[in-house]
């Protein structure tokens, strides 16, 4: 039993590293703050971010992939959602690392 156990350890952080593999891109964050307050078409998300269309489909795939969206079709158009919402929660500590780091940046280039 204990190497089944240390397998499934392994595969969790494989499983991790892609997760944040796969937000670890500022096209990527945009997506997921817009997300954050529900589905949203691809053709309402790509304009939102600034971004063409075929850039921002491929940016959602690989999320989808992921596992951290949802993908749902209504005739022609298709709507993205959060998969996982705990998924906020990383950005948003990935956010206060970033914060933190900027200031220490910035006093350390003060002195």
């Amino acid at each position: 039993m204990l190497p089944l156990e240390k397998n499934q350890a392994i595969d969790t952080l494989e499983y991790s590293a892609e997760v944040l593999k796969a937000i670890a891109q500022p096209t990527r964050l945009r997506i997921i703050e817009l997300l954050r307050d529900g589905e949203h078409c691809v053709c309402e998300i790509f304009p939102a971010i600034g971004h063409e269309q075929s850039n921002t489909s491929r940016h959602l795939q690989t999320m989808l992939k992921s596992g951290i969206l949802n993908q749902r079709k209504n005739g022609l158009k298709i709507y993205y959602s959060l998969r996982h919402p705990e998924v906020l929660e990383i950005v948003q500590l990935a956010g206060l690392i970033a914060g933190h780091e900027a200031t220490e940046r910035a006093a350390r280039f003060a002195k």
